[in-house]
């Protein structure tokens, strides 16, 4: 819509109430739906904050079966929308339902328009706070992981939970696969949790050898095994007070998965060749790029142990699937790889960005990391090209769209060019074929710092 009044959809049927509502509210960009299926139409077009909802509708308006239905919809399809239903008068029953099923407010026909106006005006605050309480919100995330670097919407939600769950006593599991920065994730809960002064103990259970993880893990007594000549704590008495990050739990050997199981449920320890019951107040943190439900399938992983280390479960996504933050990355790994290698002027020319976008990225993070640093070392002149990565430079791709997913084709679009441009406002607007104060209103309106 090209006016710039807030829009308001009135589900009605009267003409002629429909002609005294839009002139009881122009101060408003009123759009008209006179049953439930050109409604949702325009729900979906014009996506309004508010609506108001006359609860009977055709084809039977007596009954308001068909507003209930209505109002579900629309609730379903857009749960933040501010709906407000008209019922009749003295018809408290369908008004407390109503509300029952998530509308905003109610009000009896026939109305008066000034204070129905307020409780409209009242709803269109609201939704405005709310709409400015997520702006905020995502314009933090991240603060709770130190060092990690987003832009995508899918990532922004994990460091959300990472943020929740930090200062609490549940055991964590982060899923997903190697680089995408699981242990960054577990410090990050380890640092935002009441732990935050004791220590954060790392182990990677794929990386020891099986004879010598469970004196890693345990410990051992003095005369225990040949070679042991004094008495060690394990990685998990380390711990006492702190946080005990497993890394690659899903490698850990099956007899070990049983002790490990034994000390989550009573929360003591022995170390070997001991007898003594050691109590042991940890956190647990787990991670892991395999799928444990498939290995509990083949009798790899223990089912029990899984439900314990999986009280709260992460999933976290590669970095192909993150909007914009390969080139983002990208960016920050030259500028503080070029500077510790006396390259602080190196910049990545623009077969090197489309290289880094669409390229798949199997070793995430890492990956990404290990080919700016070898294209730093390497490249011959003040810019990085493609093949200084070792990539080839792909063709530019055009994005296209439907109104409905305009929205998200837009966020896409100045996530990738942002972040191309490594946050230059000028050089994105340009690239983008828009003003400044027009790319600032985007940036503004997608929460985008």
């Amino acid at each position: 819509m090209s006016d710039e009044r807030p829009l308001l959809l009135m589900i009605e049927d009267d003409k002629g109430l429909q002609k005294q509502m839009r002139w009881s509210f122009d101060q408003y960009e009123v759009v008209f739906a006179g049953d439930r299926e050109s409604a949702i139409a325009a729900l979906r077009r014009y996506e309004p904050a508010v609506v108001t909802l006359d609860l009977g509708l055709p084809p039977d308006p007596d009954v308001p079966d068909h507003g209930f239905r209505t109002l579900e919809e629309i609730l379903s399809l857009a749960p933040s929308t501010k709906v407000i239903a008209l019922t009749g008068q003295n018809d408290r029953a369908n008004a407390l339902r109503a509300i029952g099923l998530g509308a905003y407010d109610f009000f009896a026909k026939p109305f008066e328009a000034d204070v129905l106006g307020l409780v409209i005006a009242r709803a269109f605050r609201l939704a405005d706070l709310e709409r400015e309480n997520r702006r905020l919100t995502e314009a933090s995330l991240g603060e709770a992981v130190t060092g990690l670097l987003t832009r995508d919407p899918g990532m922004s939600k994990v460091c959300r939970q990472i943020e929740r769950l930090a200062p609490t006593q549940a055991t964590v599991l982060l899923l997903g696969e190697s680089g995408t920065g699981k242990e960054l994730l577990a410090r990050a809960l380890h640092t935002h949790s009441p732990r935050r002064e004791r220590r954060f103990v790392a182990i990677n259970c794929a990386a020891i050898p099986e004879t010598l993880l469970e004196s890693e893990l345990f410990g051992y007594e003095r005369g225990a095994f040949t070679g042991a000549a004094r008495t060690t704590p394990g990685k998990i008495e380390i711990a006492d007070g702190g946080t005990l990050f497993l890394d690659e739990v899903g490698d850990l050997p099956t007899p070990l998965q049983a002790k490990l199981l034994r000390f989550l449920q009573e929360r003591v320890i022995e170390r070997v060749g001991g007898r003594e019951e050691i109590p042991v107040d940890v956190r647990v943190v787990c991670a892991t790029h395999r799928n444990l439900r498939e290995l509990i399938a083949s009798g790899g992983f223990r089912e029990d142990l899984f439900y314990r280390l999986g009280e709260m479960i992460v999933a976290i996504p590669p970095l192909r699937d993150r909007a914009g933050d390969a080139a983002l990355l990208a960016h920050a790994f030259v500028q503080r790889l070029g500077k510790s290698n006396g390259r602080d002027r190196l910049v990545m020319r623009e077969d090197a960005l489309n290289a880094i976008q669409t390229h798949r990225w199997p070793g995430n993070v890492r990956e990404l990391e290990n080919a700016i640093k070898r294209a730093v070392i390497m490249a011959d002149g003040p810019a990085i090209t493609s093949a200084d990565l070792g990539l080839e430079a792909p063709e530019e791709r055009q994005v296209f769209n439907l109104r409905q997913a305009r929205e998200d084709a837009e966020r896409q679009v100045v996530l990738t060019v942002m972040a191309r441009c490594d946050g230059n406002i000028a050089k994105a607007s340009e690239t983008l074929g828009i003003s400044r104060p027009t790319l600032y209103d985007l940036l503004h309106r997608f929460g985008l710092r």
